[in-house]
């Protein structure tokens, strides 16, 4: 086995159920959500979203099998596999979707043939987010009077 494909099976983060997390989070392989994470997640590897798993998050990784609830984008270059217990509410940008019985997604599914199309629906994808952020306004703040 080479280390890339040992890499994408050893398993070095977990969200634990009954864990809440905020902020982003980047790994080198596998990771599996059980808790709720709000922020982007990005492996190298799979990423495993559980059955009571609660995600407010753009993912971007090699494969992903969603059991849980995924509120944000789905990017994956291999494969995106949705249980019958997934909810996804944001798009599917992946080069192979098997959706169970019984899951919901609502936004749009993209599958990319071949690499040419995966680089330019990835771009365009990843051209908005960065849009998205550094045009979503200010966070504001209390005034409190101490003029």
């Amino acid at each position: 086995m080479t280390d890339t494909v040992r890499d994408a099976f050893t398993v070095n983060t977990i969200i634990g159920p009954g864990t809440v997390f905020s902020g982003d989070i980047s790994a080198a392989g596998f990771v599996r959500i059980d808790g709720a994470l709000r922020g982007n997640l990005t492996a190298k590897g799979r990423i495993v979203i559980g059955e009571k798993a609660r995600m407010e998050s753009d993912i971007d990784a090699l494969s992903v099998v969603v059991g849980g609830v995924v509120k944000g984008n789905i990017y994956a270059s291999e494969s995106v596999q949705v249980l019958s217990t997934g909810l996804v509410i944001g798009d599917i940008v992946t080069r192979r979707l098997q959706a169970d019985e019984g899951n919901l997604i609502h936004g749009r599914i993209v599958a990319c043939g071949d690499d040419g199309d995966w680089n330019a629906r990835i771009s365009e994808y990843r051209d908005q987010r960065v849009v998205r952020a550094t045009s979503s306004p200010p966070l504001a703040t209390a005034d409190r009077g101490d003029a």
